[in-house]
């Protein structure tokens, strides 16, 4: 497995919420997102820091248990929206 790139908590939110996910309830710890795959509803939960997240928990979020996205995915996303 390749280095992901420095991805702060807010820049994901952003960039998954470019594709299609939607944000729902803000706790203190971070905000959930969900989004609709047929009949299924997945659900992540993203920190919301200004710090890059560490790499274990971006892997967990990008990882096939939370958004499915894996590291091209998430490459694709910065590609096509890029980081802000």
């Amino acid at each position: 497995m390749g280095k992901l790139p420095a991805v702060s908590g807010k820049q994901l939110i952003i960039l998954l919420t470019s594709d299609d996910w939607v944000e729902g309830r803000k706790a203190r710890h971070g905000t959930a997102l969900t989004k609709k795959y047929g009949d299924t509803t997945r659900v992540t939960v993203v920190p919301n820091k200004r710090a890059s997240l560490p790499e274990g928990t971006l892997r967990a979020i990008i990882g096939p248990k939370q958004t499915q996205l894996g590291s091209k995915g998430l490459e694709r996303l910065i590609k096509k929206y890029g980081l802000k």
